[in-house]
């Protein structure tokens, strides 16, 4: 099957090849690292009221700006980094997000303190089950789900800002807890095949 005629999420602008590799290689395979599931954290909180290729486009800023997503070095980050990354055009420049961002390491290790790690806290949310969605066409698709309200709601009374139900939900169909590749795309089953290696059961919703 050529580039050209590989069937993908109706969403995705083909166009960007940087887009298409993050469809083709990233979005919807479970995170099972609470590394890799802070950078998700970290960039779907930085997208909260805008594109997600806007953030796609500056993934290397944050990463040099966040330590790599260390989650133990950004919950040290003082009041005069913050200013600093105010500063810096490699990253969406808004001081809330920026603050939030040390913040939320510091709850993200909490939780992993509380839990043995972030994954078992939320992966809980779905009951260790990835929930795979019927997607047929693009109006199928929905802005926040019951999980994510409950996960959002958790994830403030634990301190979380910029964590809003659609932020999370977004989260979700990124770190592959739930998979919303539309079911005539070639990732979609991919994916799903992928589970028994790393060890996941799945729910057909």
């Amino acid at each position: 099957m050529t580039a050209e005629t590989t069937c993908r999420c109706p969403w995705l602008d083909t166009s960007k090849a940087d887009y298409v590799k993050y469809h083709d290689e990233e979005w919807g395979v479970p995170v099972l690292e609470d590394n890799k599931m802070f950078e998700y954290i970290v960039l779907e909180s930085a997208q909260a009221g805008l594109s997600w290729y806007t953030i796609l486009k500056r993934r290397d800023g944050y990463r040099k700006a966040f330590a790599n997503f260390n989650v133990a070095k950004v919950a040290q980050y003082t009041l005069a980094d913050e200013e600093r990354l105010v500063l810096d055009p490699s990253i969406i420049r808004h001081k809330g997000k920026i603050a939030a961002t040390v913040n939320n390491a510091k709850c993200f290790i909490a939780i992993q303190e509380e839990f043995g790690s972030f994954i078992k806290y939320i992966w809980a949310f779905v009951d260790n089950k990835v929930q795979v969605s019927n997607i047929n066409k693009p109006s199928d698709y929905i802005a926040t789900s019951p999980i994510s309200d409950l996960l959002s709601k958790d994830l403030k009374k634990r301190g979380f800002k910029f964590v809003g139900s659609t932020t999370i939900y977004a989260h979700l169909q990124a770190s592959g807890l739930i998979n919303d590749h539309s079911n005539n795309c070639n990732r979609k089953q991919a994916i799903i095949n992928s589970y028994l290696s790393l060890g996941l059961d799945w729910l057909q919703c």
